[in-house]
């Protein structure tokens, strides 16, 4: 079976608000105000947790590794209890998702976010269940872009690890479907989407819609340039 794999933050979902407020609850903590802004902020905010910290703490000139490392599991709480206050599936995701699986492709997802709270905001979508896999930062001893999280959730999803692509919306996961030997497919609408075009995926995605097309042209491409070096 073939799979499609996608990541989680900005490209199934924009979680950016509600990771936004986890970290501005940290900042208040500490006795400032709201320092990171949404919709602004977006970018930072789907880089992680430890990221936003950094940033934050740098804009206030108060940056110390200690902090950021004190604050991290503060943020991670405040997140848990306000995960899906803000957060929504982009359109057309879930569309894409089905058809996919009507099509014979096993879908799965591989994350940067930690495993637990992955499963508890797809359950609190009500999606969960429309995926045959969820690998999370630290679901094994490595995370993206070591490719290996990427190819445990294709073996999950029912698929062969050489055999998948995986949607995403930053250089992590560009990176990642590279040290796999699979291709990528990058989303536009996400927060960094004007980026995308010069990490050089083998496609870029505007639309949900278009999905289904794109994984096939990009899985028969590699299918086909195997069969050519096979030969040659």
């Amino acid at each position: 079976m073939q799979t499609v794999i996608f990541d989680l933050d900005g490209t199934l979902a924009d979680t950016s608000g509600d990771l936004l407020a986890a970290a501005n609850h940290c900042f208040r903590d500490m006795g400032h105000g709201d320092v990171l802004i949404p919709g602004q902020d977006a970018g930072i905010a789907l880089r992680g947790g430890r990221m936003m910290l950094t940033r934050g703490l740098e804009r206030l000139g108060a940056f110390e590794q200690a902090t950021v490392d004190r604050y991290y599991p503060v943020l991670l709480e405040a997140y848990a209890d306000a995960i899906d206050t803000h957060t929504f599936l982009y359109p057309g995701a879930m569309d894409a998702v089905e058809q996919l699986k009507t099509l014979g492709y096993g879908v799965g997802i591989c994350t940067n976010k930690p495993e637990g709270l992955a499963e508890l905001l797809m359950q609190r979508l009500g999606v969960r269940d429309a995926f045959a896999s969820l690998i999370g930062a630290d679901t094994l001893p490595v995370r993206k872009p070591d490719p290996e999280p990427l190819r445990e959730a294709a073996r999950q999803a029912g698929g062969h690890p050489d055999h998948c692509v995986l949607i995403g919306d930053s250089d992590t996961d560009r990176n990642t479907s590279r040290a796999a030997g699979v291709p990528s497919i990058l989303v536009t609408f996400g927060p960094s989407g004007a980026d995308m075009a010069a990490l050089e995926p083998e496609a870029l995605l505007e639309d949900y819609a278009d999905l289904p097309d794109l994984v096939e042209r990009v899985l028969s491409a590699k299918t086909k340039n195997a069969a050519l070096g096979n030969v040659n």
